[in-house]
Formats: structure tokens, C-alpha cells, sequence
């Protein structure tokens, strides 16, 4: 019997099953999540401290750090991301190819070895 599954990806696969956008959307929300709190550390701010530069309640800062809860608006992105002194980049690609890992600007910044 001939393997069905030779040359398919993971991608493909959750396609198939008809999970591929909820679990990118939970994948897109750790990274983010993640890339806050870790910015929250570097910078050594506080949950409340940031719920204060945010202008909005320590809930709201607790769902946004919430890895689990896809239902973040581009408001309260961008209202992290200007308490922190940051941008938001955000970007479309083609399916099937996904953007490659800047690994040289993490290094620098002490999130990968």
C-alpha cells in the first residue's frame, strides 16, 4: 500500500481537517504575546505599569498576554506596542510560503542562542 502522506506538509494536513486558520491564529497570538512580555521584561515593566502607559485595565493586558485568546484587535496591538516603543509589522503572504525567520535580529536581541 502506497503511503498517502508522502510529500504532504502539516499545513496540508490541517487544511484537511478544517483547522488550519484556528491554529495559525493561536500560533501568530503566542508569538505576539511572547514578543511583548519579553519586551515588557527587557524593558522592566510591570503588568500594571503597562496597563497605565496602555490606558486600559489590567484584564484587558492579561487577555492580551492570554497565548490562548485569538480575539486581539489591531487597537490594542497598537496601543502595546506604542507603550513599549514599538511598530507594528504586520504582513500577508502567499499560502505555502512562509516568511523566513529573521534569526540574526533575535540573536541580537538574546531571544534565540
Amino acid at each position: 500500500m502506497k503511503n498517502q502522506n508522502i510529500g504532504s506538509d502539516f499545513d496540508d494536513f490541517l487544511a484537511d481537517e478544517g483547522m488550519l486558520e484556528e491554529v495559525t491564529a493561536v500560533a501568530v497570538k503566542r508569538v505576539i504575546a511572547w514578543q511583548i512580555e519579553q519586551e515588557m521584561s527587557a524593558q522592566k515593566i510591570t503588568k500594571t505599569a503597562m496597563a497605565k502607559k496602555m490606558r486600559t485595565s489590567r484584564a484587558s493586558l492579561n487577555r492580551l498576554l492570554d497565548e490562548n485568546d485569538t480575539s486581539l484587535t489591531l487597537t490594542t496591538l497598537a496601543g502595546a506596542a506604542a507603550a513599549l516603543g514599538q511598530r507594528i509589522k504586520l504582513e500577508l503572504t502567499p499560502v505555502g510560503r512562509l516568511p523566513k525567520c529573521d534569526t540574526d535580529n533575535l540573536q541580537k536581541r538574546g531571544q534565540v542562542t
